[in-house]
């Protein structure tokens, strides 16, 4: 941050007989335990009100909501910002002071965050992808594309793609991207990629490490199907969600369970919530399964926060493959506002699958 560059009062009032406000002192920091956000206030001498106004991006100026002489604001993108502070008289005469504040957002590496070993004992490691290389590895997954019956059933703006567009694998991170971006008869694409018929999966742990995106209107899931979707549809092939988090609420990821014979499902789920105040965007995280015959639990870093206990009327006693996607608007998560930013990304550093010896 930068402090008092410059200061600018009114030469004369507007109206005779008025003082314009004097000694304006003021403050402008940046909170940095939740990234962006910027909190001022100030006072002065015979004023009756105070503005403080915000340079956007665009260079244009938002004024704060006010609560007394303090107001805040959240910036999103990294740069050096204006921020006018006003203390009134009236509307026309007042008393000006300039100050700047540098936003600085440093991207999160691969290794901030929490992590998990490749091996525990009494477990063998039977499957993983470190999204190592290049490419995405088409032996272990394939791209589900377009924009799926009724908006993949949730009325989703979407059109999923194939291909480096929306999802690379590279520096050991899959990313999957959502644009605002034109394609078929949608006005957002993204990326949507499935194991169904090449890994498929009954009980173990499964451990995935993943930063997922945050902006009103995105919704980012890691989460498995029955493997006889196709024969039996949902919810009767049963849904396992290991995580998802709907984007305007950062903190926040649930996990799942979905199943019955028709729709709506039956369902079971719990929330897990961030308190440091950080938010999911911030570093990874392992989201982690624990599945035994009649019995989830879901982790967020080796914390349980959910199980579900059930029996053999359940579908969860059969096999399951991986959905990895970033959906964009639909009843969940709501659509994308003008608050939305674009594009955004969830990134996986690896996901592995581990069964008892």
């Amino acid at each position: 941050m930068f402090i008092l560059i410059a200061i600018g009062c009114k030469e004369t009032p507007e109206e005779p007989g008025l003082s314009l406000p004097t000694n304006l002192e003021t403050t402008l920091i940046e909170d940095n335990a939740k990234k962006g956000l910027v909190k001022a206030s100030m006072s002065a001498d015979n004023a009756n009100y105070y503005q403080i106004w915000f340079e956007r991006p665009n260079g244009e100026f938002e004024e704060g909501i006010m609560n007394g002489g303090e107001s805040q604001f959240t910036y999103y993108d990294s740069g050096m910002y204006l921020v006018k502070f006003r203390a009134h008289v009236t509307d026309r005469d007042f008393s000006e002071v300039l100050d700047s504040i540098h936003i600085v957002f440093k991207e999160p590496g691969i290794n901030d965050g929490y992590t998990t070993p490749k091996n525990y004992p009494g477990y063998n490691l039977v499957w993983a992808d470190e999204f190592e290389g290049n490419s995405l590895d088409e032996t272990s997954w394939t791209y589900e594309t377009g924009r799926g019956e009724w908006g993949w059933g949730n009325n989703e703006l979407q059109y999923y793609q194939s291909g480096t567009n929306n999802c690379t694998v590279e520096n050991g991170l899959l990313t999957i991207t959502a644009k605002a971006q034109a394609a078929g008869d949608a006005n957002y694409t993204s990326a949507r990629i499935k194991t169904q018929g090449k890994r498929e999966f009954k009980y173990g742990r499964i451990d995935i490490r993943a930063r997922l995106p945050k902006t009103q209107g995105l919704w980012p899931a890691l989460w498995m199907l029955g493997a006889d979707f196709g024969t039996e549809g949902w919810p009767a092939c049963g849904e396992i969600d290991i995580m998802e988090l709907v984007g305007h609420l950062p903190k926040e990821v649930f996990g799942t369970a979905h199943w019955g014979s028709t729709a709506p499902s039956k369902s079971h789920s719990r929330k897990y919530r961030l308190t440091d105040g950080s938010d999911f965007s911030d570093s990874f995280h392992v989201f982690t399964l624990l599945w035994e015959e009649n019995n989830l639990k879901w982790l967020v870093d080796d914390k349980q926060y959910n199980e579900l206990a059930y029996n053999n009327t359940f579908p969860f006693n059969d096999d399951f493959f991986f959905i990895f996607n970033v959906a964009v608007g639909g009843q969940l998560p709501g659509n994308p506002d003008a608050t939305t930013r674009m594009p955004q990304s969830m990134q996986v550093d690896y996901v592995r699958v581990f069964q008892p010896q």
